[in-house]
């Protein structure tokens, strides 16, 4: 990180949202472990429980209301629960995006992600945090996103890849902020390089 002032990108009922820009190119933290003291402030990751058996699998993606990732979404609270899926080829990057009200549910079911997340609320203590997360069928962990922690992925690997994702308000083009994938502030380091 430099010294350089952050950047505003949204401000929004006093909420301010900014990018402490950074100078070299980075991932950020590696996450490796869903207890991760690394982990930006409000994300959460739980594993994904298969029950595989002679006849395929089963698995249970979101207990909406229960305890777990999905314990406040809940239509009897209000939440207006919307599940949605996404296909993306390989080598494809869809980013970056954040909300002011929504939180995310991400469960990745086949193919692998590369999972982008940078806090960008400036009242956060994680304020400025990349976490960079390999997640899918090889690593099938659960994901929540909070509003203000920007988010997106590139698909990894050899083949298309299946992203289900609920979301505690229907889609609503006003809670939604885009940022460039190469923002040179954020300076997400997206190449794959032989190691």
């Amino acid at each position: 990180m430099t010294s350089q002032a952050p950047r505003l990108v949204a401000e929004r009922g006093g909420v301010r949202l900014v990018i402490a820009a950074r100078s070299e190119p980075s991932c950020g933290d590696i996450i490796g472990d869903p207890r991760s003291p690394q982990l930006i402030q409000g994300v959460e990751v739980e594993a994904l429980t298969q029950f595989p058996d002679d006849r395929g699998c089963f698995a249970e993606l979101f207990r909406f209301g229960e305890p777990g990732i999905a314990r406040d979404f809940n239509p009897a609270n209000g939440s207006q629960i919307q599940v949605s899926f996404t296909i993306s080829y390989p080598g494809v990057i869809k980013a970056i995006h954040y909300h002011f009200e929504q939180t995310d549910l991400w469960a990745p079911l086949s193919g692998m992600f590369q999972v982008f997340l940078c806090d960008l609320r400036d009242s956060s203590p994680t304020c400025g945090r990349l976490n960079t997360l390999f997640v899918g069928s090889l690593r099938p962990w659960k994901l929540r996103i909070p509003p203000g922690v920007a988010h997106g992925y590139k698909v990894v690997g050899t083949e298309a890849s299946l992203l289900v994702y609920a979301t505690n308000r229907f889609y609503n083009p006003e809670d939604e902020g885009r940022i460039p994938f190469d923002d040179p502030g954020i300076n997400y380091d997206w190449m794959t390089r032989p190691r």
